[in-house]
């Protein structure tokens, strides 16, 4: 499975960004999807997931401002990002991965740049 992230980039603080993400290969539909992120010198952290039937997960420091949403048929997730604050500036990267039990069905993304300046 490969995965192919868009979107980021530099934007203000209070302003507004959006991700995509599209998975090609062979895929397991009912698959997981989301969005982590890493910020310099910092542990890759969740931002937030999506099961193939559509129910989110968010971090406690994104929920309310971001959106994740997913388009099972095209196999792409999406991420809305509303009232970007400087700590939101990291790299994006974006999953595809079974739940449950240890799988070797596990894919990431090549990251994408968010850089949020106050």
């Amino acid at each position: 499975v490969q995965l192919q992230a868009s979107g980021g980039g530099l934007v203000q603080a209070g302003g507004s960004l959006s991700l995509s993400c599209a998975a090609s290969g062979r895929i397991i539909s009912r698959q997981v999807m989301g969005w982590y992120r890493q910020a310099p010198g910092e542990q890759r952290e969740l931002v937030a997931t999506i099961t193939s039937g559509g129910t989110p997960n968010y971090a406690d420091s994104v929920n309310g401002r971001f959106t994740i949403n997913r388009h099972n048929g095209k196999n792409t997730v999406y991420l809305q990002m509303e009232s970007l604050k400087p700590e939101d500036t990291a790299v994006y990267y974006c999953r595809a991965y079974l739940s449950g039990s240890a799988s070797t069905y596990n894919f990431w993304g090549q990251g994408t740049q968010v850089t949020v300046s106050s």
